[in-house]
């Protein structure tokens, strides 16, 4: 009987995920993959590109001569991360749907059902990193840090990363195709996946409004509350938003704000009365603050970190990590103070704070 650790991958179709399971069986262990199939409800060849990605699995696997099982999660999917998205986009806030779905689905439902097979591990093709130090496992920062995904996996916690490698960690894109090409993958070229987590790319709008029926209103300027137009609903817009208010045309004179021909910015909501507030100018003090509050919180050591304390944080994705402090955690959640005002800082994005190249966890803005 083999002595190798098992560990089974979670494979896309991507090249990412498929080098993953290459370095794996350099590695030495004994790599079984994973595929999941969590959408249903439109799969239609024009938007969701599953079928294809498993011809792309069974490809790579055979290749690399791995065995390859096929798992419905498309419950769970439902439950767990697309209720609450549109709970989110109901209440007015721009939900994260790769944070749900990395802590419901990929480190959770999968790492479940990858243990009641007898893995000892599990690995995606994350660009994360993970690391035992003192006693507890800890969430790194990837090498490369364009591709960076540790802030889609802040939620993960002791249980879930004593679990899981990330063999790409020290890696960057370009090696990672070149290992792909080299080791006859056909994927190596292939284009990353965007869009809703295992739903793709799609018209979000039309997406959307089969889910929440759409409800028009004012737009109004924030300054002094005049009508400029209409918005479809505030579920389509968030802080922050540029494109697609079509409210374009001069500032009045006289008006606090940018000038005459600046941009349009969308900078708060009221649910209630269903207006959509803007203002002019990228620089609109309304579109900066130094101070947010987050719920929902989850620690990666399985505690807060300390207060008073310099960290630095992104309010979102793509944003550079600020430096800050947390003010005050409590159980209503915690005070984040910048050293900088951030720009539009938007209600159901993550929050989520450093260390130097340790992630230590965060929560949702609200």
């Amino acid at each position: 009987m083999s002595n190798k650790k098992t560990v089974v991958v979670g494979l896309s179709g991507g090249v990412d995920s498929s080098v993953s399971a290459l370095l794996l069986k350099q590695q030495g262990y004994h790599v079984v993959g994973m595929f999941m199939k969590n959408w249903e409800d439109d799969d239609t060849e024009e938007y969701c590109s599953s079928r294809q990605d498993l011809i792309d699995v069974m490809s790579v696997a055979d290749v690399l001569g791995i065995d390859v099982e096929v798992v419905n999660f498309a419950a769970e999917y439902r439950d767990r991360v697309f209720a609450e998205f549109l709970r989110e986009y109901q209440a007015g806030r721009t939900p994260n749907p790769d944070v749900l779905c990395n802590s419901e689905i990929k480190f959770k439902a999968f790492l479940e059902h990858a243990l009641k097979l007898g893995a000892d591990y599990i690995a995606t093709g994350h660009y994360a990193g993970v690391r035992e130090f003192d006693g507890r496992y800890q969430l790194l920062k990837a090498e490369d840090g364009t591709k960076d995904q540790s802030y889609f996996l802040y939620r993960l916690n002791q249980a879930q990363l004593s679990k899981t490698l990330f063999p790409l960690a020290h890696l960057y894109k370009r090696e990672v195709r070149k290992m792909a090409e080299a080791a006859g993958l056909h994927v190596a070229a292939k284009k990353d996946s965007t869009g809703i987590c295992f739903i793709g790319e799609r018209p979000f709008k039309d997406f959307l409004s089969r889910y929440l029926p759409p409800k028009r209103g004012k737009i109004r300027r924030l300054d002094d509350g005049k009508v400029l137009g209409e918005h479809d609903g505030l579920m389509y817009h968030t802080i922050g938003q540029r494109k697609g208010l079509h409210i374009g045309g001069l500032k009045e004179k006289g008006q606090p704000g940018g000038g005459d021909h600046e941009a349009w910015f969308v900078a708060g909501k009221d649910m209630e009365k269903n207006v959509l507030y803007v203002v002019q100018g990228h620089e609109h003090p309304a579109l900066q603050q130094e101070v947010l509050l987050a719920d929902q919180l989850s620690w990666v050591a399985g505690e807060a970190p300390r207060t008073h304390w310099v960290y630095t944080a992104k309010p979102r994705y793509r944003s550079e990590d600020a430096p800050c402090e947390i003010e005050r955690v409590d159980g209503k959640g915690c005070e984040i103070r910048f050293a900088q005002p951030q720009w539009a800082l938007t209600p159901g994005q993550s929050v989520v704070v450093y260390e130097s190249r340790v992630c230590l966890g965060g929560g949702v803005i609200c």
